[in-house]
């Protein structure tokens, strides 16, 4: 639900973004989410994990997140960062208990962002194909425990129409364009 949700982009940063295995893809993917969450006017907040090694956010995002907010943390979950928190915990209060989830790495700092999330209350709802590793392995039980832990696995596709909610509107035409 557009109006009950808010976007996550987990350290998609310019140092840690090659060594993934689907790099485009990733990219690809979120910049539909970004598009699709700007369109509907969805909030989007974006983590750094430790900027000044891992560099920032990558040169392909900066348009679309506009002025985002942008947290640099060091705990992997942004949930275990006091700043991310209350920044959710705002969202949550404010109506948003819906979190739609992309990024990197799918096993560390996605995982635990998003069981983290659940645990405290929120639907958290990771995008699989615009979430990576390293090594596919590590997605592939990335995703066997977040959906364990309750959280649900879609794919971008799932997350643009489900944001949409139904045909017919200006939105539809403009949305629904990203993913064709």
């Amino acid at each position: 639900d557009a109006g009950k949700s808010s976007l996550l982009i987990v350290d998609v940063q310019e140092r840690l973004l090659p060594a993934m295995s689907a790099p485009d893809q990733v990219v690809e993917k979120s910049s539909i989410l970004l598009a699709a969450a700007k369109a509907l006017d969805v909030p989007v907040t974006v983590s750094e994990q430790y900027p000044q090694g891992l560099g920032h956010t990558v040169a392909a995002f900066k348009g679309a997140i506009g002025n985002a907010p942008v947290f640099e943390k060091l705990a992997f979950s942004c949930w275990r960062d006091d700043a991310l928190k209350a920044h959710f915990i705002r969202h949550h209060d404010g109506g948003r208990p819906q979190v739609i989830i992309a990024g990197i790495e799918a096993h560390v700092c996605v995982l635990q962002t998003a069981v983290d999330m659940a645990q405290a209350g929120f639907a958290a709802y990771v995008v699989a194909d615009a979430t990576s590793s390293r090594a596919p392995s590590s997605v592939e039980l990335a995703v066997d425990r977040l959906r364990l832990a309750g959280v649900q696995v879609i794919n971008t596709e799932m997350a643009v129409f489900e944001l949409l909610g139904r045909a017919g509107t200006p939105a539809f035409k403009a949305v629904s364009a990203l993913v064709r």
